[in-house]
């Protein structure tokens, strides 16, 4: 007889290592045991300078109580997807690549995993931002960059690059070759960028203008949304712009048949979102 797959599912996104926030994710996994954790990115400290370092931060804390988490749960311990963002320094990516070997993790960035019918990605990499670390930023449909941001190939990195690649990469490239051949119904995505131009995409950039010019009040990436409308998998999850659902009042938005949903949130509570991958238009998203 074949044991039911649990398909709950939690997705928190832009937890910037506050403690109060991963205390309040570990005890709701305990306490409710989804079958699956996504994590969006911006999982390090970003204050500065940060209470860890990133590799301590990593090691210490984030995968350490997932490890203790895993020896209380059992069989009960989810799949846990989980991707870098812009704010983490990619000298650290190691730390998840080894935890993913040991099966702690599903570290998914560039990747693809099997989740019983589903199939999940992951994808890190925003468009250009004002910000100086570009580990994860990279040209979004073409070399433009918007007035106010710094290129990827003039900020700074944490780890060696390619040169190459920083002046020709593209995120549209990326998800083409990311998904070349794949069949996108049982699709289910795990950005740290938003797709642009929507409700959960949305700046507090109103009335902001440098030399004399209006900034976009959307910092989404073009070449996700062109995706997503392309390719419609079955759902995507996202972060980065904290301040959208606030704006906006919104933290989910169709796009055609895709369910697009965020996590990033600006406040102090934690930004838990919850669906079954069966039933995912049920999808709800608590402030704890």
């Amino acid at each position: 007889m074949s044991i039911e797959q649990n398909t709950r599912s939690f997705f928190v996104s832009d937890l910037h290592g506050k403690q109060s926030r991963f205390t309040k994710l570990f005890k709701a996994v305990a306490d409710e045991k989804p079958g699956f954790l996504f994590v969006g990115g911006d999982i390090l400290p970003s204050v500065d300078p940060p209470r860890f370092s990133g590799e301590r931060f990593l090691r210490g804390y984030f995968l350490g109580e997932l490890a203790k988490l895993r020896e209380g749960l059992g069989d009960s311990y989810p799949r846990v997807f989980v991707i870098l963002g812009n704010d983490d320094g990619r000298h650290e990516e190691s730390s998840l690549i080894e935890a993913s070997e040991e099966g702690l993790i599903d570290y998914i960035h560039g990747r693809r995993a099997k989740a019983g019918r589903w199939q999940v990605f992951g994808y890190s990499f925003v468009p250009p931002t004002p910000f100086r670390l570009k580990d994860w930023e990279r040209y979004d449909v073409s070399r433009f960059v918007d007035i106010g941001c710094i290129s990827p190939e003039k900020g700074s990195h944490s780890f060696s690059t390619d040169k190459n690649d920083l002046k020709y990469g593209t995120i549209k490239e990326d998800l083409e070759k990311l998904t070349e051949g794949d069949n996108m119904d049982n699709a289910i995505f795990l950005f740290h960028s938003p797709p642009y131009q929507t409700k959960i995409d949305r700046a507090d950039l109103d009335g902001v203008r440098i030399d004399h010019t209006p900034l976009d009040l959307h910092v989404g990436s073009i070449a996700i949304r062109r995706f997503i409308e392309k390719r419609q998998p079955l759902m995507t999850m996202h972060g980065h712009v904290h301040e959208s659902a606030r704006i906006t009042g919104c933290w989910r938005e169709r796009i055609e048949k895709t369910l697009a949903v965020t996590a990033a949130h600006d406040g102090p509570e934690l930004a838990l979102v919850r669906f079954d991958l069966t039933a995912i238009d049920n999808v709800q998203r608590e402030l704890i």
